[in-house]
């Protein structure tokens, strides 16, 4: 059963709760970065299909990256107050200000619903759909996953990739309203694939905090082997979706498609040749340059 309560231990003053050094641990600002990253690219590729310049809607962009940012810093300050009995187990979040007692959990959790509100507001200044998609990815992640499927299934992670896959869609709706444009399809298909084969190797990583906080991932109730199987089929797949770029720009399919070949190619190999912990290491580090090289790709392409 969820624990309520957290002893408060060192409280922080009233001026150290607004400190950078806590706000950024309550809101993780790592994530904020890497769905601004996801939300830009969308936003790129929808200027590139349509044949608008980036300077023309400067603006809109300034104010969209802004409002994304305060829905994902909000929803995960939320995250971290509903969290903070775990977090307090796990040491890679032990240190967080919700999960150590050092601030009133409740300030995580009203600072959370005020930059998810005003962010709302913001992106609803530029286009409903754009907020529409920011909403439904909030409620994915703090509904669908944080409170309901995270503690109960091995599927959290499933359910957990498709509010990760829903920046580039907030993106690519500040310009275009056709979400179902074959291009925004591809944008939510490769990010809700990208997403498992990554958590899995954080979940190998990190297996035993997993079993100590009693989250049911995958490599903790299936194993590790049946982790590492579903892994290459999701990275298979992936490597089919990188033709959905094919008709609209080659560069990014030829890109996506080779640096997943890679990805599979090391899993394969590492299958059996490295232990359990260096596989996932060597399969979380390829995970955030593939999704890197990829998205600045998509940006670039979008500036030239």
């Amino acid at each position: 059963m969820k624990n309520t309560e957290i002893v408060l231990k060192d409280s922080l003053s009233l001026k150290e709760y607004f400190s950078w050094k806590v706000i950024k641990l309550i809101i993780k600002t790592g994530i904020i970065k890497s769905n601004i990253l996801g939300m830009l690219a969308g936003l790129s590729l929808a200027l590139y299909i349509y044949d608008i310049g980036f300077i023309e809607k400067l603006p809109i962009i300034l104010l969209s990256l802004i409002g994304t940012s305060f829905v994902v810093g909000g929803s995960g300050a939320i995250n971290n107050y509903y969290d903070r009995d775990i977090d307090s187990i796990m040491k890679r979040t032990k240190v967080r200000p919700t999960a150590d007692g050092s601030i009133n959990p409740k300030f995580a959790l009203w600072l959370g619903i005020a930059l998810v509100a005003i962010g709302l507001v913001l992106l609803l200044s530029i286009s409903i759909l754009a907020a529409a998609m920011a909403f439904l990815g909030f409620v994915f992640y703090v509904f669908a996953y944080t409170m309901f499927t995270k503690r109960s299934t091995i599927y959290n992670t499933e359910v957990g990739s498709l509010s990760g896959a829903m920046p580039p869609i907030i993106g690519w709706a500040v310009i275009s309203a056709d979400i179902f444009h074959p291009v925004a399809i591809g944008l939510f298909v490769f990010m809700f694939l990208w997403q498992p084969p990554h958590f899995y190797a954080i979940a190998i990583r990190r297996l035993e905090e997993y079993k100590d906080a009693s989250v049911p991932m995958l490599p903790v109730v299936k194993g590790i082997y049946r982790t590492k199987v579903q892994t290459i089929v999701y990275l298979i797949v992936l490597l089919i979706t990188s033709f959905l770029f094919f008709p609209y720009s080659k560069t990014i399919t030829f890109a996506m498609f080779g640096l997943t070949l890679v990805w599979i190619l090391l899993g394969i190999w590492g299958f059996k040749k490295v232990d359990d912990k260096k596989w996932a290491n060597l399969m979380f580090a390829f995970s955030l340059s593939h999704l890197t090289i990829l998205f600045a790709l998509m940006i670039i392409i979008s500036l030239i």
